[in-house]
């Protein structure tokens, strides 16, 4: 009866290991991660010479190998000029089912004296936004909404102040009556820029003396455009809301 009972025993743990083994978490499959959105997103030429990046530029040490980038982001586009210029439609047709589109624009959407950019952001900037969403869809890729970065803007007293209007609310309007996941980068960014203060927060973005930088020999001064220190703080700061989110795309993360 002893010999009975250990076999039995035996042949339950034989099978509660096989069922763990099969039970093992199955290897992720590869995601593709769009990038649409203006030069706080995009890629930086010459990148061992020029200190600026966009944070898409960065994005891609934050995932693991199962995740590609393509970071189609374009500097000084707005969604009015994004399409007009044909930079969509490549990718568009481009968009398999299962695929992610990050959705970045305001920074140029506001430029009221360029008729080829400007969009009234309560019109033809909500929109546009609509018809990048529902044509994302349309192709069974998944649209991701993010409001613009902040701009370094603080007053004499030190307050930061707001560079985008109605732009960044229309965007989360649009994500919400959309059912569409929003990243309020805008906030998450103010934040940053205020922790770091007056002073050290011209490290997040582009500030030198003439001399200082070789890729810069007269000097620059540019609050909107970001460092690798300032793009890399962004990425990390998507990062963090991606896992408040419990966004799929958590598995993917380094």
């Amino acid at each position: 009866m002893k010999t009975y009972k250990f076999a039995i025993i035996a042949l339950l743990l034989l099978v509660m290991g096989c069922k763990s083994v099969q039970t093992v978490e199955s290897p992720l499959s590869t995601v593709t991660i769009h990038m649409i959105g203006d030069s706080t997103m995009a890629n930086k030429i010459n990148p061992d010479e020029n200190p600026e990046r966009g944070w898409g530029q960065v994005l891609p040490q934050f995932f693991n190998e199962k995740v590609i980038i393509k970071n189609h982001a374009v500097n000084g586009r707005s969604t009015k000029s994004f399409r007009e210029l044909n930079h969509w439609q490549p990718v568009l047709e481009s968009l398999q089912p299962g695929n992610y589109v990050f959705i970045q624009f305001g920074h140029n959407d506001g430029k009221e004296t360029d008729p080829t950019r400007y969009t009234n952001p309560q019109t033809a900037y909500r929109y546009n936004l609509i018809r990048y969403v529902e044509e994302t869809r349309a192709k069974g890729a998944i649209p991701i909404l993010f409001s613009s970065i902040a701009r370094r803007r603080f007053n004499a007293e030190g307050v930061l102040l707001d560079s985008h209007g109605n732009y960044t609310l229309q965007a989360r309007l649009v994500a919400q009556e959309m059912n569409v996941p929003f990243f309020d980068m805008q906030y998450l960014t103010e934040q940053m820029e205020v922790l770091y203060g007056v002073e050290d927060s011209k490290k997040l973005h582009l500030h030198f003396n003439p001399g200082e930088n070789a890729y810069f020999p007269e000097g620059i001064t540019d609050n909107t455009h970001l460092s690798v220190l300032g793009a890399t703080e962004i990425c990390k700061l998507f990062v963090e809301e991606l896992k408040r989110q419990k966004s799929t795309l958590v598995s993917y993360l380094r």
